[in-house]
């Protein structure tokens, strides 16, 4: 059997185990040579491959519905519903997606790529075919590391509250995107260092069955006796006590096992957990080795990125304030802060798949005189926005928000751009949020931050390599600074990595005769007055950012002038351009070209420029 004549799950069934496992190591190869290719997932996917067989064997895709929490160990499911061809273009721009995507089949259910949300939407499914009396099947497929966020437990309850039959496989490689710590992953190892749950079942069945208690009393004594012979020998029963059936532990690379596990939950009247033990990178010896690099795609971070300066500032300033905590949601590796935990270990902490919680125990240890410091993906941080705003924000404490991947991010696709940042803090009172041009502004903002004591401070950076060289003027505190002096015609302001968009739009003005003013605002929240006063003074402003134009920098900037310019400060009304990212869903791509696309490149500045102007005469 050949990978590249299954056009469908169909194809799979039939088949000996034997074809079956010649096709795995088929699928095997083929994710090494793709992801190698292209980059990606590649430890998930290689770990979930048999798992992912059986899974299409026992369930009839699309009928009945597959969920994949997180969508990064669905590669394999891509191959096996018709996709295999799309992964000569896989996470390149009008390419296949790098997660479930409703536009690519009928088979992807849900676009998640965000972790702890896939039995929400399975409790949601079962209640609506209930409800219709649909016979569909539902299977959830949730790594252990998705466990750890509390969108997963209220999903969990419910659905043990429901008593609607859903098959939640827990696939269990003892990692999460960083190796998780936490009381849930240390029951689940207890579950697995004890004999197998089934056996131990039959025998307290057994055992009880031997009490020689008659009458009535015979089956409130069994069950009595098989509880406290539980509560003696047994891990604490944690699924069953949220009314949720448990089997389990199975070997998730033998295909014949876990087909009978998941034949025989898919048959029952109540949710159940099928745990699934899984070798995350099976297959490979470099992701076996290396379950932090080859587990996601960010890999080590690199010298000279904005993530590698974070990195290296943050243990900087870990020598000199012994008060500074990193605390992380899961992401150690990808964020930057190994050094750190390796440096300082007893001042790094990784909550798990928690951003909410990670939030508010900020809060608490500034609240106790520490200096917290979050580092978090910019798309990640929305879901933390209420904590941010009236846990935080509320309070006024010096939380330090580092925010990598702000901006349009690229080959992960729409859950991964981070535009919301910018919209969602600078509408937090008291929030300062920072917005470097290069990596000596981001060193310096670090510092600075350590300074700024009222609330909290944000700093934001792009996924994209910053500027090179180390001649970059830069800034300090909340001050902006002027790039370059103009005619006192046009002024451009470009936020954060923009800035070198609009300088390069300034040398295409200028080739035309027009001489534009350049400010890095560096601050986004509070804008500099300086900076406002100064733009008043021009007959254009242009703004241009990497964030959604509604609600954000710009927005601000065109506000504050307005504010101004209505006043008898001046009597000229300024007018104002408002350049950013529209308010929708963008595929995935390179960021450059995907800005470009949206006019925000130097070439699309300055074209906008020259079409006001001679607009205006």
């Amino acid at each position: 059997m050949q990978l590249e004549d299954v056009a469908s799950p169909d194809d799979l069934r039939g088949r000996s185990y034997e074809e079956l496992d010649d096709l795995c190591i088929q699928i095997r190869s083929k994710l090494i040579e793709t992801v190698q290719a292209h980059g990606g997932h590649l430890g998930s996917n290689l770990g979930a491959v048999e798992l992912t067989v059986a899974l299409h064997r026992v369930f009839r895709s699309p009928h009945d519905v597959i969920l994949w929490d997180t969508g990064h160990q669905a590669y394999v499911h891509k191959m096996l519903t018709g996709r295999l061809e799309g992964f000569k273009a896989l996470r390149r721009s009008g390419g296949l997606s790098g997660y479930p995507s409703r536009g690519e089949s009928d088979h992807d259910w849900i676009e998640n790529s965000h972790a702890s949300t896939a039995l929400s939407y399975a409790h949601g499914l079962v209640v609506g075919f209930s409800a219709a009396d649909a016979r569909r099947r539902v299977a959830a497929v949730v790594g252990d590391g998705a466990l750890t966020g509390g969108m997963a437990f209220e999903g969990l309850n419910n659905l043990g509250h429901s008593g609607r039959n859903a098959v939640i496989v827990l696939n269990d490689n003892g990692r999460s995107y960083a190796p998780t710590v936490s009381r849930l992953s240390e029951s689940l190892v207890k579950i697995r260092s004890n004999p197998a749950y089934m056996r131990r079942q039959a025998r307290l069945e057994e055992i009880a069955e031997r009490i020689p208690w008659v009458g009535e009393s015979i089956q409130r004594g069994m069950k009595m006796s098989k509880a406290a012979i539980r509560e003696l020998w047994e891990p604490p029963a944690f699924f069953e006590n949220l009314g949720i059936r448990y089997i389990g532990p199975f070997d998730g690379h033998d295909i014949a096992s876990l087909e009978e596990a998941l034949t025989n939950a898919a048959h029952f009247d109540s949710p159940v957990v099928v745990h699934v033990l899984t070798q995350k990178g099976r297959g490979y010896k470099p992701a076996e080795d290396d379950h932090v690099k080859h587990m996601h795609d960010a890999g080590s971070v690199k010298a000279g990125t904005y993530t590698g300066v974070f990195s290296e500032t943050l243990v900087k300033l870990g020598e000199l304030h012994p008060e500074l905590m990193a605390i992380t949601a899961a992401m150690p590796d990808s964020t930057g802060l190994i050094p750190f935990q390796e440096r300082f270990g007893d001042r790094f902490i990784d909550v798990g798949i928690a951003e909410q919680h990670a939030v508010t125990a900020a809060t608490g240890m500034a609240m106790a005189g520490l200096r917290p410091l979050i580092a978090v993906y910019s798309t990640f941080l929305s879901r933390a926005f209420d904590q941010i705003n009236l846990d935080c924000g509320l309070h006024r404490q010096p939380v330090i928000f580092c925010i990598d991947r702000a901006g349009v991010t690229g080959d992960d696709g729409p859950s991964h751009h981070g535009l919301l940042d910018m919209v969602l803090l600078t509408k937090v009172p008291g929030m300062t949020v920072l917005a470097p041009s290069s990596a000596r502004e981001l060193e310096q903002m670090l510092g600075d931050a350590m300074d700024m004591t009222s609330g909290p401070v944000a700093i934001r950076w792009p996924k994209t390599a910053p500027r090179p060289g180390s001649d970059l003027e830069v800034g300090s505190g909340l001050s902006a600074r002027r790039a370059r002096a103009g005619d006192g015609r046009v002024c451009l302001i470009g936020v954060g990595k923009m800035l070198e968009a609009c300088e390069g739009a300034a040398d295409r003005l200028t080739d035309a005769g027009v001489s534009a003013t350049v400010w890095d605002p560096r601050a986004v929240s509070p804008l500099d007055p300086e900076m406002i006063a100064d733009a008043a003074g021009h007959e254009l402003v242009v703004t241009a950012e990497d964030g959604l134009r509604a609600g954000g920098a710009g927005s601000a900037i065109r506000d504050a002038l307005a504010e101004r310019t209505g006043s008898a400060k001046t009597r000229v009304r300024v007018r104002v351009l408002v350049l950013g990212v529209p308010v929708d869903y963008l595929p995935h791509g390179k960021p450059d070209a995907i800005l470009a696309e949206l006019g925000l490149d130097e070439a699309g500045i300055a074209a906008e420029v020259t079409g006001l102007l001679s607009a205006a005469g």
